[in-house]
């Protein structure tokens, strides 16, 4: 059963479980838990995403609940009126605050794509350290101990993996990212905190509501191993 955060007569919103595919894929031919699936199979209806995230992530994800309302909250997205924010851990102490302004490759998500040449695409995300920790562990060579943040995320722009790869670029990678992670860091987390997913939340999705435009705002509840993570910030998942 998926955790649903918000329902009406045009869309519905649910806490995406890290690790879960949102519909069947050619990159993973055995798996054969996805969200879409089983949230139709939950509500008893087709839902239409209008908006994604990687495997990985967890937290707000909405769906619309018939084509029409589809496109319009795609246009929603696509217009940049939605605010999307998402809770980070990484490696290193970041600044309070700043915006990652750096474009991307363009990442094909089909293999017939891969033939076309790579073009870049503004990109730019800000960023707020919520809390900062330092750990008596080693995870790299030179240093005794290993240093976190907790970061969250504002991305304006919608590009493959855009955090993920904007945090790599500032040296700052998340913890559980195993593309554009330190994979020693991951390592040494999984050993000594015990946390082994990434550690990317999208936090909340704030949209206007079809029919009267009032806006509205998701929240999504952290998992376990969050949680884990905000004990060791000393702090609790109402902060920030």
């Amino acid at each position: 059963m998926l955790e649903i955060l918000y329902q009406d007569n045009h869309c519905i919103a649910v806490n995406k479980p890290a690790g879960m595919l949102m519909h069947r894929s050619w990159l993973d031919r055995h798996e054969t838990r996805f969200v879409m699936q089983t949230l139709r199979d939950q509500i008893g209806r087709h839902v239409f995403p209008v908006h994604r995230l990687d495997r990985p992530t967890s937290g707000v994800l909405l769906f619309a609940l018939d084509s029409d309302s589809a496109r319009a909250l795609t246009q929603q997205f696509e217009q940049k009126t939605t605010i999307k924010t998402y809770w980070a851990v990484v490696r290193g102490h970041l600044g309070d605050h700043d915006t990652i302004d750096y474009p991307l490759k363009y990442q094909p998500d089909q293999i017939a794509e891969a033939l076309t040449e790579a073009t870049l695409q503004e990109a730019v995300t800000d960023y707020r350290c919520l809390a900062r920790t330092e750990l008596p562990f080693q995870s790299a060579q030179r240093y005794p101990t290993s240093r976190y943040s907790w970061a969250e995320l504002t991305p304006h722009t919608g590009r493959k993996h855009q955090l993920r790869r904007h945090l790599k670029h500032i040296f700052h990678p998340i913890v559980g990212d195993t593309n554009y992670g330190d994979l020693r860091q991951n390592h040494a987390v999984a050993a000594h905190v015990g946390t082994q997913r990434l550690m990317l939340h999208a936090r909340s999705l704030c949209f206007h509501r079809l029919g009267d435009g009032k806006a509205v705002e998701i929240v999504a509840p952290i998992d376990e191993q969050w949680a884990v993570w905000l004990a060791i910030f000393g702090k609790e998942e109402n902060t920030g």
